[in-house]
């Protein structure tokens, strides 16, 4: 019998999630035939051992460098055939029926090109970037000061969206994305442009541009140790990432729509956030080592 689903799991120095997320695939797998691919960042630290002798009948692929998560996971797509993809993070620990549900839901929906769920912290809370909406300069605005945290409601609240409303939205969180491997043969996979962060907004936004959905179904739940892979703290070098995906974001599907004005104000503005942001982690970094701490991150 062929597979019916594909997950991939991209994993950096994260061996303790990565043994997590797989036991929690075996425990709670969907109904219909599955196979697992595990894409290793050149993380050293044990996970391809651990993936050899604790799930001999997944996958792995070890690649000798840091790629990034757009590549790695576009490594382990292209190693499968299965009509649906799991895009999944290693700091996730899938649910009872959580798989079944949101494969029916796309079965359901020929027109959906991307299922998320609902996404549970460590602590029992929402994490709202399971459903957003697109990017914005106001949202963005509402969303670093934050003011939409305060107001809740409007443009400046770009962010939040409500957490037990299923249904179509902008965008989905890339810790869970169920893929329609159709969808992703006619627009491509993630673009590797992003080393690490939005890519999974630019996916969303290039297919809602070629008339797929994107639907959040909140019935299926995944907890998310969001920043486990990080260590709760980002590098510099994740915070170019970071700042670089939101300049590639907007100056791909947002600058030729605004003026040239607004445009250098967002690019003026993120810059700068990323100066104080990188100036505050290598701050912190000097902290660190001279108290014996360790950011962990790449």
């Amino acid at each position: 019998m062929s597979d019916a689903l594909d997950v991939v799991v991209v994993a950096y120095r994260s061996r303790a999630l990565v043994r997590g997320c797989l036991a929690s695939l075996t425990a709670h797998p969907p109904a219909r035939p599955m196979r697992v691919t595990v894409v290793d960042n050149g993380s050293g630290d044990g996970t391809v051992e651990l993936v050899h002798s604790e799930f001999p009948d997944i996958e792995v692929v070890a690649l000798g460098e840091n790629r990034g998560f757009a590549a790695a996971t576009n490594i382990g797509i292209r190693r499968g055939s299965a009509p649906y993809v799991l895009a999944l993070n290693p700091d996730t620990e899938v649910s009872d029926g959580a798989l079944d549900r949101v494969l029916d839901v796309a079965d359901a929906r020929p027109h959906v090109a991307i299922v998320g769920c609902r996404l549970v912290r460590a602590d029992g809370r929402f994490d709202h970037a399971a459903s957003r909406r697109f990017p914005s300069p106001l949202g963005a605005l509402g969303h670093f000061l934050p003011l939409g945290e305060r107001i809740r409601r409007g443009p400046l609240d770009g962010y939040r969206l409500p957490e037990h409303r299923g249904g179509p939205v902008d965008a989905v969180n890339g810790a869970f994305m169920l893929l329609r491997r159709a969808a992703l043969d006619e627009v491509g996979a993630f673009d590797e442009g992003y080393w690490m962060y939005m890519e999974d907004l630019d996916l969303c936004r290039r297919l809602a541009d070629a008339g797929w959905s994107t639907w959040y179904e909140p019935t299926a739940s995944v907890r998310h140790l969001k920043g486990g892979t990080t260590g709760g703290r980002r590098s510099v070098r994740l915070l170019y990432a970071f700042h670089y995906g939101m300049f590639r974001f907007y100056r791909r599907h947002e600058a030729h729509r605004r003026s040239a004005l607004l445009n250098a104000a967002v690019y003026a503005g993120i810059a700068l956030r990323l100066a104080v942001t990188s100036g505050a982690a290598a701050v912190g970094a000097v902290i660190g080592f001279r108290h014996g701490g360790s950011v962990g991150t790449p």
